[in-house]
């Protein structure tokens, strides 16, 4: 019988006010006491998993090794306990629904009546408990989408109630997030909406026991103890999580209101001993950084941040790794394509450029001209997945000289007969099954006496992948015979990995996703050495 404990964060009043970081800094503060650790994102949007889902809407897909598409929360997850997730730690209502449904099909409720109570919110507690049993954690920390009051978050707030009963109050914690609004009228900081917040969570059967209040202020000390009176918690379990400069600083103020010990008090652990010098000693770095470096992202999606999350903070901690400052500045390559001055003047002051991955043929154009000028500029230049290709086509373009050199995934009307990116013969009999993507993590060969080797400082690695097309094998001797080198394939040498261009001090690309696997302060090797790039190019 699994003994694991469980820690549930909700959020109230509003969306978006952190409640993946809280989630991700209470595993990470656990773990550093010498804790196993695993946390879970429990979504209530009918989706089956964000696959499909618009970066507009929902930012970045997070890829997990195993192939899982998940939530961004994951990426924070992963990033802040530098814990590898599966597809046990993401569910969504989509999921269960399709799965319940399923089962009731094939016969498996013997004809009952299937309603949300007991079957959704039992096929919900049994993802959990089994997520908890085969990962073999001491605690699994589950954040729970949405608002509590949502109509869809409904069930997933049962099941901690449920799981409350059922467990103990020694093995099930509730945590929930409000946001205390400044009314500059009075000039105050009011608690009433985090009262209502939790009168609807108690309403629904939950009562927490640590209560998170965000505000963009100072909060002082006697609202802090006037939400533990109203709300009925211990006024030291009332944590202020004002806004910090960094995401990275809230687990240092969280360890600094002996939240560790907080936790372990209430779930009948031991006094936890937290390790966390090498975090507190990377944010006063962070912290300290002075001077900037401006890199261009040549994105589809740069109305909203969140789109490329994982590559930003890969590009940030690279940066810090050496002591410099990154700003992101957007390049909208579809003015580019229109050969926009202000967009072009843009591109020319940056000091390196990433391209990252995306589908669908707008605003391609616009990168090939951004791959050529960091190639004939010798600027630092990073492509990933869609990054890649786009190297690879800018390349026979005008140095190869094949003037309709394309994707077939921009070629829709097979006007060309150059794809020198392709769909793989070998897709093309799943591809009415979904399975048309590489996804997840696969191995890697590097050749020696490349730059992809100085890199990595190793001949074989493992990185994660999403997208459909690859390097097409029947163009790759003329590549290479003209500099453009093929650094990192595949185990069986069919599928292109990384590339790179001869004559340059850093123009790279990989065909999987390196962001994924980046760590706050333990950069990604490719983001490391292409800030490391920038910086020697501006000495």
């Amino acid at each position: 019988m699994s003994t694991s404990k469980y820690i549930f964060v909700t959020g109230g009043v509003c969306s978006s006010l952190g409640k993946g970081i809280i989630a991700a800094s209470t595993a990470a503060l656990l773990r550093s006491s010498g804790l196993k650790v695993a946390t879970m994102k429990l979504d209530p949007y009918l989706n089956v998993d964000p696959g499909t889902m618009s970066p507009f809407q929902h930012g970045e897909v997070f890829v997990l090794d195993d192939g899982t598409e998940t939530d961004l929360d994951l990426g924070h997850y992963e990033r802040f306990t530098d814990v590898p997730l599966s597809g046990l730690c993401s569910i969504t209502t989509g999921r269960i629904y399709s799965e319940v449904l399923s089962e009731e099909r094939e016969g498996k409720y013997l004809g009952g009546t299937i309603q949300v109570v007991p079957h959704i919110t039992g096929k919900i507690m049994e993802k959990i408990e089994s997520a908890a049993r085969q990962m073999k954690v001491d605690i699994l920390v589950c954040e729970i989408g949405g608002t509590v009051g949502d109509i869809e978050g409904e069930p997933f707030i049962e099941v901690v109630r449920q799981m409350r009963s059922k467990c103990g109050t020694e093995r099930v914690l509730s945590m929930h997030a409000t946001l205390l609004p400044f009314l500059a009228a009075s000039n105050e900081l009011k608690t009433k909406p985090t009262q209502l917040s939790v009168r609807e969570l108690r309403r629904q059967g939950v009562a927490p026991d640590i209560i998170f209040l965000r505000a963009d202020q100072k909060i002082p000390k006697k609202l802090l103890k006037k939400v533990g009176y109203f709300c009925d918690v211990d006024e030291e379990a009332v944590i202020p999580a004002e806004t910090v400069s960094s995401i990275y600083e809230v687990p240092v103020r969280f360890n600094s209101f002996g939240l560790a010990a907080i936790i372990a008090k209430k779930l009948g652990l031991r006094k936890p001993k937290v390790k966390f010098e090498t975090w507190e000693k990377g944010v006063e770095k962070m912290k300290n950084v002075k001077q900037e470096i401006f890199i261009g992202l040549a994105g589809k999606y740069n109305e909203l941040d969140d789109a490329y999350l994982s590559v930003i903070e890969a590009a940030k901690s690279a940066g810090f790794f050496h002591d410099r400052k990154v700003k992101i500045e957007w390049i909208d390559t579809e003015k580019i394509e229109q050969k926009d001055v202000d967009e072009l003047a843009r591109l020319e002051s940056v000091d390196g450029v990433i391209v990252p991955g995306g589908f669908g043929n707008r605003g391609i154009e616009g990168k090939i001209i951004v791959a050529q000028h960091c190639r004939e500029q010798k600027k630092p230049y990073l492509g990933l997945c869609l990054g890649s290709q786009i190297m690879a086509i800018e390349f026979a373009r005008n140095i190869l000289k094949i003037k309709d050199a394309t994707s077939e995934e921009f070629d829709e009307e097979k006007k060309s007969k150059n794809h020198v990116i392709h769909f793989i013969p070998e897709q093309r009999t799943i591809r009415k099954k979904g399975g048309t993507m590489r996804l997840g993590a696969y191995p890697c060969v590097i050749k020696k006496d490349t730059l992809a080797y100085q890199v990595y400082k190793a001949t074989t690695i493992s990185e994660r992948h999403r997208h459909r097309y690859e390097f097409n094998n029947k163009y790759r001797e003329k590549f290479e015979k003209n500099g453009f080198m093929i650094s990192g394939v595949s185990p069986d040498k069919s599928l292109v990995e990384i590339v790179e261009i001869a004559d340059h001090p850093y123009m790279v690309g990989s065909q999987f996703h390196p962001e994924f696997k980046s760590r706050p302060f333990r950069p990604h090797p490719l983001f490391r050495d292409f800030v490391k790039a920038i910086v020697q190019r501006g000495e």
